[in-house]
């Protein structure tokens, strides 16, 4: 019976975990600074990125860090499927779709891992196909992006494990005031 135990504790951590990655996603200095749209489709962008670094995070972490990240990776497909449930989406269509997430999600994952393997010009290609793929941002724009995928990388990767553990923030603030002139409209 611990089995049962743990694995509700894991889906309870999986659940605040990403809470922590849609908090994240949502900061509104990416939208206005960074040129992310500000659609669904830009949010579920900027949800996809976070995922990543923190899955990646969590797998690397050792112990309980890939169930845990497998878990969180059941919880955000679970947390589509309500989205696009409340959305409209009927039975029928809620398959199809949820594949499709799930390739463009993965599909993420491989460029976003090529992206910060390679240089700026591989990350930057990555995020206009995915993250920028509705807008035409500036290079500006792009390149702070990049500069925050790394930056928030790297914090990640070195938030002790306790951090990911009790659900805590990891992620690092994106900077608002980057040189960067909001496009008109942005807040």
């Amino acid at each position: 019976m611990n089995w049962i135990r743990e694995r509700k504790q894991r889906r309870e951590l999986a659940a605040r975990l990403l809470e922590v990655v849609i908090d994240q996603a949502r900061r509104p200095a990416f939208y206005a600074a960074y040129g992310v749209p500000d659609t669904m489709l830009g949010r579920y962008e900027m949800v996809c990125l976070h995922a990543y670094l923190l899955l990646r995070r969590l797998k690397r972490a050792g112990g309980q860090g890939p169930r845990i990240a497998q878990t969180l990776h059941d919880q955000i497909f679970d947390d589509f499927d309500v989205a696009l449930r409340e959305a409209g989406l009927g039975d029928m269509g809620i398959g199809k779709r949820m594949k499709k997430l799930a390739r463009n999600l993965h599909g993420r994952i491989s460029a976003y891992e090529r992206g910060l393997a390679a240089g700026d010009e591989e990350m930057a290609a990555a995020l206009r196909r995915n993250l920028y793929a509705s807008t035409e941002p500036s290079d500006a724009e792009v390149a702070a992006m990049i500069a925050y995928v790394r930056h928030a990388r790297d914090e990640v990767d070195a938030c002790a494990p306790d951090a990911l553990w009790e659900a805590r923030p990891v992620f690092p603030e994106p900077a608002s005031g980057s040189g960067i002139v909001p496009r008109e409209g942005a807040a």
